[in-house]
Parts: C-alpha cells; sequence; structure tokens
C-alpha cells in the first residue's frame, strides 16, 4: 500500500513557499490531515578563499530575532538548476564568484513539515565580484579558518542545519572528520 491523497487544499500561497493541508491515507491505513510547506528547492555553497579558510556569513533572520552564521544559501528560481542557484547566491551574497565547483551532497532540513531539499555545493578558485544583495537580506562576510568554524559547532556559535552539514561533508571530503 501507498501514501493516498486524499484531498489538497492550500491554505497560504507565500513569496517562496505555499502553506497546504493534505488529508491523507498512510500506510498503516490511518487517515490523518497534514500541514505542510512546499518549498521549491534550495542551494548552499561551502566556499573557499585558500586551502583551509571559508567564507560564513553573519545573517539577521527575523523568525529567530537575531543574526546567525549560515555558509551562502538561496532558494531555486523556478525551473533553475541546482548549481545555477548555487552560482548566484555566492555572488549575490557574498560578493565572490568561483571557478570550481563540486555538489557534496543533498539535505532536507525539516522533513516534518517541508519538503524542501538542499544541494550544497563546494565552491574553490575564489575570485571578487559584485555583491548584490537582495531588499530582505542583512549580513557580514567573514572570512573564517575551517578549524575554527567546526569549533564554532561544538561551542553552539553555528547551529543552522545546512551549515553544519555543508562543513561536515566538506571534512568528509577533505578526508578531516574529526569529532572527537
Amino acid at each position: 500500500m501507498t501514501v493516498e491523497i486524499n484531498k489538497r487544499k492550500t491554505l497560504h500561497t507565500g513569496r517562496t513557499f505555499d502553506f497546504v493541508l493534505e488529508n491523507v491515507t498512510l500506510t498503516n491505513g490511518a487517515t490523518v490531515d497534514l500541514e505542510m510547506v512546499r518549498h521549491p528547492g534550495a542551494a548552499a555553497i561551502v566556499p573557499f578563499i585558500d586551502h583551509d579558510t571559508l567564507i560564513l556569513i553573519k545573517q539577521y533572520r527575523h523568525a529567530i530575532g537575531d543574526f546567525i552564521w549560515e555558509i551562502p544559501a538561496g532558494t531555486l528560481d523556478a525551473k533553475e538548476a541546482a548549481i545555477e542557484c548555487a552560482k548566484r547566491e555566492l555572488i549575490e551574497e557574498t560578493g565572490y564568484s568561483a571557478n570550481g565547483w563540486e555538489e557534496l551532497g543533498k539535505i532536507t532540513p525539516v522533513p516534518g513539515y517541508s519538503d524542501e531539499l538542499i544541494y550544497i555545493f563546494l565552491a574553490t578558485e575564489l575570485a571578487e565580484a559584485q555583491q548584490n544583495l537582495d531588499r530582505d537580506e542583512v549580513l557580514n562576510v567573514h572570512r573564517v579558518k575551517l578549524p575554527d568554524a567546526v569549533d564554532m559547532i561544538r561551542s553552539g556559535q553555528i547551529q543552522d542545519c545546512k551549515t553544519i552539514c555543508g562543513i561536515f561533508f566538506t571534512l568528509n571530503k577533505l578526508g578531516g572528520i574529526h569529532l572527537g
């Protein structure tokens, strides 16, 4: 038996995502109403200035009422490939472009209520470009040594899941996973 969607209602159409209510029959036979965020997806970037220095942003996030450490990221435009979104967002948010690109992995950050999928890329061979922040973006760009970023995760300074995953994927790629 598969999950059967009996009814779907869009409760709100937002600028970035839709909030929907679906009545579904689950594989165990239970019929339930589930509220969800339907999201177009996103791309996030771990940009390296040199072999051990990455760029992090400290961005204001109104939902938490504070600034938070993050890797650059953004929402995919309609029919936009994840790599194209990553290239666009790196320039927009940091003022850097990259010649080296590699997909590190994908994450589903909040599967309990959203279908958002974030593609995470490693960006290298950076060159200065023209930063072009969106109207609602308030952020500062910082150069951080990779070991310091790991320490920031351990100390709780970095709490953003895409950033933690991006740094983890990068450590895995570099063969330097040290969780002790």
